[in-house]
C-alpha cells in the first residue's frame, strides 16, 4: 500500500513539474540546486521560503492578471510574448528565472539576469493607445516586480506551508529587491508598507484593456491545459481570483464573491496545494 501510495505521488509529482519546468526541468533544477559556488539567499531565508512553496501557483497566476492591468507592460506581453502560441514555454522558462536567481549560485543569477536583459533589450514598440513601450523601462520593471511580489506574499499568506511573521515580511521584501535592482527597475520597495505604497502609486496609470481582458479569458477560461487538469487549475484560478484586491477584478470582468472565497474556494485551494506540495517533495 505504503509503495503504490509512493508510486502515485512520484507519477503526479513528475507531471506537475514537467509542466512547469519543461522536459528538461529535473536536469536543470540539478543544475541550479547542485551548483558549486555562493548563494546570494540561504536555503531558509524568507524568499526561498516563499518561492519554493506550492502556492506560487497561486501566485503566479495572480501575478499575471494583475501585470496585464498596465496597458504599456501588457502592450509588451501581447506583441512580443507567445504566451498564446507556447504558454508552457513562457511559463517554464519565468520558473526556470525565479529558480535561478533564488536558488542558484551568484554567478548563475547574475548571468540568468543579463539574458533577460538582453531579451528585453529587443522588446520595444507602439501600444495600441500609441504610446511607446520598452522592456527595460525602469518603471514598467517596477510595475511587473511589484505585481509579483505582491502576488506571491498574498498566496503565501493564505495557501503557504509557514507563512511569513514579522520582520520576515520585509525581509522577503528586501530580498526580492535586489533581482529587481538586477534587472534594471526604478528603485523597488524593501518593506511591506514600501510595497502596498509603490502598488497603490501605479494604480492611476491601470485600466481595462481589450488585451487584457483577452488574456484574463485565455487565462481563465479557456486555459491551455489537458481536460485531465481542467478541475485542478480552476481551483487555481479562483483561489488566483479571490486573493486580488477588489479594485483589480472589475478592470478584468472577474466575479467578487466573498462568502464563497472564504469557504469553499479557500479550503480547494488548501486542498490542492497541499496534495501540489505532497507530491513535489516526492
Amino acid at each position: 500500500m505504503i509503495a503504490a501510495v509512493e508510486s502515485v505521488r512520484h507519477r503526479l509529482g513528475e507531471t506537475l513539474f514537467s509542466r512547469v519546468a519543461g522536459e528538461e526541468g529535473p536536469s536543470r533544477r540539478d543544475r541550479i540546486h547542485n551548483a558549486p559556488g555562493p548563494r546570494r539567499f540561504a536555503p531558509d531565508s524568507p524568499i526561498c521560503r516563499v518561492h519554493g512553496d506550492a502556492s506560487m501557483f497561486v501566485g503566479g497566476l495572480r501575478a499575471l492578471l494583475l501585470q496585464s492591468l498596465h496597458p504599456l507592460a501588457m502592450a509588451a506581453v501581447d506583441q512580443h510574448s507567445g504566451f498564446r502560441g507556447d504558454p508552457w514555454g513562457r511559463l517554464q522558462r519565468t520558473s526556470t528565472f525565479l529558480a535561478e536567481t533564488t536558488f542558484g549560485a551568484t554567478a548563475d543569477a547574475d548571468r540568468a539576469v543579463a539574458v533577460v536583459r538582453a531579451v528585453h533589450s529587443r522588446v520595444a514598440g507602439l501600444a495600441p493607445d500609441g504610446r511607446p513601450y520598452s522592456a527595460n523601462d525602469p518603471e514598467l520593471l517596477l510595475w511587473v516586480h511589484v505585481a509579483e511580489v505582491d502576488s506571491f506574499l498574498a498566496a503565501h499568506d493564505t495557501y503557504g506551508a509557514d507563512p511569513l511573521r514579522g520582520a520576515d515580511r520585509d525581509r522577503y521584501v528586501a530580498e526580492a529587491a535586489v533581482i529587481a535592482r538586477a534587472l534594471g527597475a526604478a528603485p523597488p520597495p524593501t518593506t511591506e508598507r514600501e510595497l502596498a505604497d509603490c502598488l497603490q502609486s501605479f494604480r492611476p496609470v491601470l485600466a481595462s484593456t481589450a488585451a487584457a481582458r483577452a488574456a484574463a479569458r485565455f487565462m481563465l477560461v479557456h486555459p491551455p491545459v489537458p481536460w485531465t487538469l481542467r478541475a485542478p487549475y480552476a481551483v487555481l484560478s479562483a483561489a488566483a481570483i479571490g486573493s486580488l484586491p477588489r479594485w483589480a477584478r472589475m478592470p478584468l470582468r472577474l466575479p467578487y464573491l466573498p462568502l464563497t472565497e472564504a469557504t469553499t474556494v479557500r479550503a480547494s485551494g488548501l486542498a490542492l496545494t497541499s496534495t501540489i506540495r505532497w507530491a513535489m517533495s516526492a
